[in-house]
């Protein structure tokens, strides 16, 4: 409960919506106490006394001399309990025939379902009305009539949810076990949908309280002298030009009430998605935010004849919850033209997060640049303005992601995906230019059949087949750089080969610049002229590829490539790496890899690292294992 506070107190909205509806709900409790004049007697003489004009009446008088504010504090009293109760009654029994429908499915699932069907054909407040008419006017009637009408919300939902639930292995496993269908709802699937009946019901009472005051205000709810909210507005109505203040008191209130909870209920639908508490849902914006007080290195030289990309000094962190994780802690980097740089790691290493930076895709929040440059052929990336950024991205740096699916829009065609990507960088271009443009890309990455396969929907493909159309569409706008984030991993060897054929033959025939990011130096060592080993955060080694696979100098490089296995080499032990990567915000003063390194001393952990220099070679590393 103590977690679950203090996540809700950091939406600024929500806390207020609590601290009023908990306001409202401690007044309403001690109502009865608070002294106030009898909200049913009758005062003809002094009836629409205006507020705040009289002691007795602040709040003024109704059309009959009863004091609006007793009336108002026992009708607020009143419509919270009548939506708190009918919400309830509506979650037990829409849920309760939820979780059987999906549970049971079949038969069971299609009688409860097309009864919920037959009751979601009317409209709410007709329905409401229709059975109000049948039970007769009253204020519990009219709770009745609100709770039956939602409780179809109610079983749809937790119907979706409980069907998801009841195909997953540990329902399997626990009927396997031997317990029944009442134990397997009770105790599986039951604890999973409370979070969703809650965030429903939160969001629901608002409705609740409103649906019951439209009834109260048709005269069909609270039955005089009994007073709601919204029997007091039905009320007033006759007097809204002569006395507007008696219509507007109640009317505050419902609004007040209605908006409150519907914030309250935002801010616990928040808590209680991690996705959403997490902000993995959350619109990142256009561009990584940049800290306008960052790092910046001094003397930067940039060769924009020679080096395609240069970063200098780059610090890019993930700032949540008071915590900043250096994801990329200060690290330089080139990459010349027509060159192929291996950007190698563990996973969590900082790889990705480094290739996004250089085009500033970093979701903002929480990630932020804090440090050093990006220059793309002599141009600083980190400075230039959004329109500048959005032209050189897809243009002249293209991306090519790990998981193609993922990425190409599920519902359009290869063909419609190719050419919005082209005419968006060069609007001139006719459609019919830009899809033969297309399909020549697609010949060129041996898509079979292209022209047929422009028509087809990304998932009517194979994982090779749709890597080779996320290659075609980054290479639509003939960029110069193209990044290339583990676009092989989950795919199987032999269509992985072809994928590294087809890059480096691609890079050949038009002179492209790649970093490629991977995790197999058995892909560095086939495709790659030169390689970045980095470690949390930071680049320990880098050099050409063949001295650094001959001559690994930093003793996590070396054990790297000890974990590639060889084939024809018989028998041998496959060693690993013990232990595990530092969290990033902890980082020692010392080399990070020392706690899993047989050759680090207290030295290694005490003291900076400085790095070793010698030609294209470099090793972040006290004690290398090679002398460079």
């Amino acid at each position: 409960m103590k977690d679950f506070l203090k996540q809700l107190s950091r939406n600024m909205l929500a806390s207020v919506g609590g601290c009023v509806i908990l306001l409202l709900v401690v007044l309403a409790i001690l109502t009865p106490w608070l002294g106030l004049a009898d909200p049913a007697h009758t005062d003809a003489a002094h009836k629409f006394v205006h507020p705040f004009t009289e002691m007795a009446h602040p709040l003024g008088t109704d059309q009959l001399g009863r004091d609006l504010l007793s009336r108002l504090m026992w009708g607020t009293r009143l419509s919270l309990i009548v939506g708190i109760c009918a919400s309830l009654f509506a979650a037990i029994i829409g849920s309760l025939l939820g979780v059987i429908a999906g549970y049971a499915q079949r038969r069971w699932d299609n009688a409860i379902m097309r009864g919920i069907d037959m009751l979601m054909a009317f409209p709410y407040i007709l329905l409401a009305l229709a059975i109000v008419a049948a039970l007769g006017p009253g204020l519990v009637n009219a709770l009745l009539a609100v709770a039956i009408v939602n409780i179809p919300f109610f079983a749809r939902n937790i119907r979706g949810v409980t069907v998801g639930i009841v195909n997953q292995e540990y329902i399997e496993a626990a009927r396997l076990s031997g317990m029944n269908a009442r134990q397997i709802i009770t105790t599986e699937i039951i604890p999973n949908v409370i979070p969703v009946i809650v965030v429903a019901m939160s969001t629901t009472i608002g409705w609740m309280i409103l649906e019951t005051a439209g009834l109260s205000f048709l005269g069909l709810g609270s039955q005089p002298p009994q007073a709601d909210l919204g029997s007091m507005l039905g009320q007033a109505r006759s007097a809204l030009i002569i006395a507007p203040f008696a219509s507007v008191v109640p009317g505050a209130m419902i609004f007040v009430i209605v908006m409150c909870i519907n914030l309250f209920g935002d801010g616990i639908r928040d808590v209680l998605d991690p996705r959403l508490r997490s902000g993995a849902l959350s619109r990142p914006r256009a561009a990584t935010t940049v800290e306008s007080k960052r790092e910046i290195p001094a003397n930067i030289v940039s060769d924009a004849d020679s080096q395609m990309l240069s970063l200098h000094q780059l610090v890019t962190e993930f700032q949540i919850r008071g915590r900043s994780f250096k994801a990329v802690n200060h690290i330089d980097l080139q990459v010349s033209k027509g060159e192929c740089l291996g950007l190698i790691g563990e996973s969590g290493s900082g790889k990705s997060v480094t290739a996004l930076s250089v085009t500033k895709l970093v979701a903002s929040p929480p990630g932020i640049i804090t440090g050093g440059d990006i220059q793309f052929q002599g141009q600083s990336l980190i400075d230039c303005d959004y329109q500048t950024l959005r032209h050189i991205r897809g243009n002249r740096i293209a991306y090519i992601f790990q998981d193609p699916l993922s990425t190409l829009h599920p519902l359009l065609s290869i063909g419609e995906q190719m050419i919005e990507a082209i005419q968006v960088h060069d609007q001139r271009i006719s459609k019919k230019a830009a899809s033969e443009k297309a399909l020549s890309l697609l010949n060129a990455v041996y898509i079979p059949n292209a022209k047929e396969r422009m028509n087809i929907l990304p998932f009517e493909l194979s994982g090779g087949m749709r890597q080779r159309v996320a290659i075609a569409m980054a290479l639509v706008n003939d960029p110069d750089l193209i990044i290339a984030d583990e676009p092989t991993t989950a795919l199987d060897v032999t269509v992985q080969g072809q994928i590294l054929a087809l890059l480096n033959e691609l890079r050949q025939k038009r002179q492209l610049s790649i970093l490629f990011i991977t995790h197999d130096f058995g892909v560095v060592a086939q495709l790659c002229d030169q390689v970045a080993v980095m470690y949390a955060g930071k680049i320990v080694e880098s050099g050409p590829v063949n001295a650094v696979l001959a001559h690994p100098a930093h003793p996590y490089t070396r054990r790297l490539i000890a974990c590639v296995p060889k084939l024809g080499a018989g028998k041998r032990h496959l060693p690993s790496i013990d232990g595990l990567p530092p969290v990033v915000d902890q980082l020692p003063l010392g080399c990070a890899f020392a706690p899993r390194c047989d050759k680090a001393q207290a030295s290694c952990r005490e003291k900076p690292v400085e790095e070793h220099r010698n030609g294209q070679r470099r090793v972040l590393c006290r004690f290398p294992e090679e002398v460079l």
